[in-house]
């Protein structure tokens, strides 16, 4: 992980991409997320915002914050994901709040100003329905 990290630091993206896909085969929740950010982004793989999803998703059921926030942004805002579920999103933004660490802090006050973005375009009723699936969720190994 940490050479596929120092690889894409220094911009040799197909040694990231082929290290991260080996980890990610493997369950691993970073590996997944990282490289659910290159196909978000089209660096050294092809852009594919399903792709990114999908990796993003199982990442985010796993429990890991930075997957969490990323599904939730997309799910919420309509990048990639059709269509839109606010309530899908506003789960995972909830549990990513809960899951960052103060070394996540610029990562943390996006997903507060996004959940309250998100927040305004809900009802009630769907906001409790969030709130419930975020405190019934259990994360998968």
């Amino acid at each position: 992980m940490k050479k596929a990290a120092g690889a894409y630091e220094q911009k040799d993206m197909a040694t990231a991409v082929r290290i991260w896909k080996v980890w990610a085969g493997k369950g691993n929740a970073e590996a997944r997320t990282l490289l659910g950010a290159m196909y978000w982004s089209g660096e050294g793989v092809p852009r594919d915002h399903k792709e990114a999803a999908r990796l993003y998703t199982l990442a985010a059921n796993q429990g890991y914050a930075r997957a969490q926030n990323d599904i939730g942004f997309m799910l919420g805002f309509g990048e990639g994901v059709p269509p839109p579920d606010n309530v899908e999103a506003y789960k995972w933004l909830t549990l990513a709040i809960k899951g960052y660490t103060a070394k996540n802090q610029e990562r943390l006050d996006q997903a507060r100003t996004d959940l309250a973005a998100l927040a305004k375009r809900m009802s009630p009723a769907q906001i409790a329905e969030a709130e419930r699936r975020a405190k019934a969720f259990k994360p998968t190994p």
